[in-house]
């Protein structure tokens, strides 16, 4: 690595370029980095979740609601379809929430059938902290990067992001 630093990744890449000097193993440095990566974050985030109470999944609904603007309702449907979730498993997740008054449904005003979830005012509590709380962890776990590279980063992320997206959603189409 240019920097000097070295990586558990870095070794495994040592290793395999003595082994198959013919293999060009740049992409598994790229995915080893990441998935290690997502371990680190994994857990920082998972701290942040308990200290709240509340799972990856119930801070993903709180999040949405609270993203969504005054007065921070949506409908169930916007719900699962923006987390890529089943009907039943947000449905498990808003009963959770409910129950502990972080959440609440209500009738739609325009369509007696359908309902709205909205967050209360403790969610809000909650989730105005949690959010708080999480983004200063991940700021800690880039605490070696620099505000360029941070961004330089993010974009390059956004960019692998953007091209396997566009191909998944290719492959669905055929």
């Amino acid at each position: 690595m240019s920097s000097g630093m070295s990586d558990h990744v870095a070794a495994i890449l040592d290793a395999w370029r003595v082994e198959r000097p013919d293999l060009d193993v740049t992409p598994v440095g790229v995915f080893g980095r990441i998935t290690r990566i997502e371990r680190h974050t994994s857990e920082a985030l998972r701290g942040v979740h308990r200290a709240y109470g509340i799972d990856s999944g119930e801070y993903d609904v709180l999040a949405a609601l609270r993203r969504s603007g005054a007065p921070y309702r949506l409908t169930p449907t916007d719900l699962y379809r923006s987390m890529l979730v089943t009907s039943a498993t947000m449905t498990a997740r808003l009963d959770r929430l409910e129950q502990r008054n972080l959440i609440r449904r209500q009738p739609a005003p325009t369509d007696r059938r359908s309902v709205l979830v909205e967050l209360t005012p403790d969610g809000r509590a909650v989730i105005d902290k949690a959010a708080a709380d999480l983004v200063a962890a991940e700021a800690a776990l880039l605490g070696e990067l620099k505000p360029r590279e941070r961004t330089a980063l993010s974009e390059l992320l956004a960019r692998l992001a953007a091209s396997l997206e566009e191909r998944a959603n290719g492959a669905h189409a055929k």
